[in-house]
């Protein structure tokens, strides 16, 4: 059993003890009983100008602790000090220490559009993420079906949700494409074995037509990594571990941005 399939059997666990608490009838209806969103998320990626999605992440399985000290609040208001275009957080618990509250706490706190990064399973968390304050919602190819991923859309498109679906390989865009997905990320890191490949994003992207917008996700380490995207075309670059690990995240994403 990989990584991937024990974090996704995980949320399937935590998908059934949250039923058993507010049945999925109910959490429906509070979510679509909320304004529709405005699709802020897919708004703020397809800007003229690469946009940048800064990661809230105080784990990960590949590197274990990453932030021993976890101010989330003061992390994603200086991302959106230094002009980050969106905020992704982890609220996945057990791998990634996660949780719901940092989501509803940054999604309150700050003006820029947040995505809640997870593993998908069921369209009640998608319902979740509506209620945390969340603009979009992660579906990974490589966990659901070509069914599921549409059927995800669709609830996130009654939620005015954007559905950020993620890929690895040619099989999974061409099922991401299928679903209709609007926003395609492809992940750089391998999410079987946590390796990471930098130029996946560049051998994919021919795959992805006019019209989608285009993320690359995982293994931006420096500038010159940002240049890479930037010449490939990319609509957005999805940015973790390297600002985490920066004791000044403003002034690393200034840096990582280009800007003085």
């Amino acid at each position: 059993m990989t990584i991937l399939d024990q974090l996704a059997d995980h949320a399937r666990e935590r998908v059934a003890a949250a039923k058993a608490k507010a049945p999925i009838e109910a959490v429906r209806r509070e979510a679509l009983a909320l304004p529709r969103g405005a699709f802020a998320f897919e708004r703020a990626l397809g800007g003229a100008e690469l946009a940048f999605i800064c990661e809230c992440k105080k784990a990960s399985p590949s590197k274990g602790l990453i932030a021993p000290e976890f101010p989330y609040l003061e992390i994603a208001q200086a991302y959106e000090a230094a002009g980050a275009d969106a905020v992704s957080v982890l609220t996945e618990p057990k791998w990634f220490l996660g949780s719901d509250a940092y989501l509803r706490e940054i999604a309150a706190s700050v003006s820029i559009p947040c995505l809640r990064k997870d593993f998908t399973v069921d369209e009640y968390m998608l319902y979740e993420a509506k209620l945390l304050g969340a603009s979009a919602a992660l579906l990974i190819c490589s966990i659901l079906s070509e069914a599921q991923i549409a059927d995800c859309i669709a609830v996130c498109d009654a939620l005015g949700l954007s559905a950020l679906v993620e890929a690895h390989d040619v099989a999974e865009v061409e099922t991401a494409l299928r679903a209709r997905a609007r926003i395609i990320g492809v992940n750089n890191r391998n999410s079987k074995d946590f390796t990471v490949d930098t130029g996946n994003s560049r051998r994919l992207q021919a795959l992805i037509p006019a019209g989608v917008l285009f993320v690359s996700e995982s293994g931006v380490r420096g500038p010159e990594d940002v240049r890479a995207v930037r010449e490939m075309g990319a609509d957005a670059v999805l940015v973790g571990e390297a600002l985490m690990r920066a004791p000044d995240k403003r002034a690393r994403l200034a840096e990582l941005r280009g800007t003085p």
